[in-house]
């Protein structure tokens, strides 16, 4: 069974689409169904099946695909790496993320990349900009802190940190003296990353504060926006540390006390299975996944 068959049959398994597979691996349709037909040959069962909305696959094809599926995506990092090692990898790299992570953590691990001679075009979006971007090929690489749930693309984590509620010291002293703490916290104005409260709602739920009728009165994706109004004596919020670490240890803001305790955030990066075919990409979600790994910080 040879690798390009291998990896045509994954691409339409990933698609369930023949034809959404010869786009993303520039092959004609009678090609993808010439390699799908000679696997079905070497292995002697039917792999796909029609449907109205594509292909389906058969129980042969989904044991085939956990079989080789991941194998065959290190197979294929592995060796664009290596032709990276030896080949010219300049030319533009798209990657889209939230705006105040690409800002704070990931703009620095670049410049390996960008002294390598590519060009880094950066987006900002949320989880599902972030999947939609990949998936219709307008981005090499994604960052996002929601894990993948579409089969078709491939994370891994690189990013973690502890999520704190914090606030002007003025705004924390006035909180923790107050006689009820939860309703004191309820009552002050909340900056949030969404209407969904995003962040937010697991620290109220950990600490057993209702979320029911908690309407924040600024929402903002990038959250360097709420840190300014925060140290500017407006709200509270919660935000992952490295936010808002530089800014508790100057003063400007303090971490309001948990009753119960905080939680982790954790940012996954992003990407399509065929994209790793590009040298480019496959030597930057190396370079990026090495120096960004960091252990995870202790919930207290």
């Amino acid at each position: 069974m040879s690798l390009p068959r291998m990896r045509t049959f994954m691409e339409v398994f990933r698609q369930r689409s023949i034809s959404g597979a010869a786009r993303s691996l520039n092959l004609t349709q009678p090609a993808v169904s010439q390699h799908i037909a000679g696997l079905e040959v070497a292995i002697g069962r039917p792999l796909f099946e029609r449907s109205p909305t594509g292909v389906e696959p058969t129980s042969a094809a989904i044991e085939l695909a956990m079989d080789i599926g991941d194998k065959l995506d290190a197979v294929e990092a592995a060796l664009a790496s290596a032709r990276a090692r030896s080949m010219d990898i300049s030319g533009v790299l798209q990657i889209v993320g939230h705006a105040d992570f690409m800002a704070e953590i990931l703009s620095e691990r670049l410049l390996p990349l960008l002294e390598d001679g590519v060009k880094v075009r950066m987006h900002t979006g949320n989880g599902n900009m972030v999947s939609s971007m990949l998936l219709e090929g307008h981005c090499d690489l994604g960052i996002s802190a929601h894990p993948v749930i579409d089969s078709r693309l491939k994370s891994e984590r690189i990013y973690t940190s502890r999520v704190l509620p914090v606030a002007s010291p003025q705004v924390a002293a006035r909180l923790t003296s107050a006689p009820d703490f939860a309703s004191a916290i309820r009552a002050e104005p909340l900056l949030a990353y969404n209407l969904e409260l995003s962040l937010v709602d697991s620290w109220l739920q950990k600490n057993h504060i209702s979320i029911e009728g908690l309407v924040p009165a600024m929402v903002g994706q990038d959250l360097r926006a709420q840190r300014k109004l925060l140290s500017q004596g407006f709200g509270w919020s919660v935000m992952p540390e490295f936010l808002c670490q530089e800014q508790i240890l100057s003063g400007q803001l303090m971490e309001i006390p948990s009753p119960v305790g905080t939680r982790d955030i954790q940012y996954f990066l992003i990407w399509l299975p065929s994209a790793l075919r590009q040298v480019r990409v496959a030597h930057a979600r190396q370079a990026l996944l090495t120096p960004l790994r960091e252990p995870s910080s202790p919930s207290r």
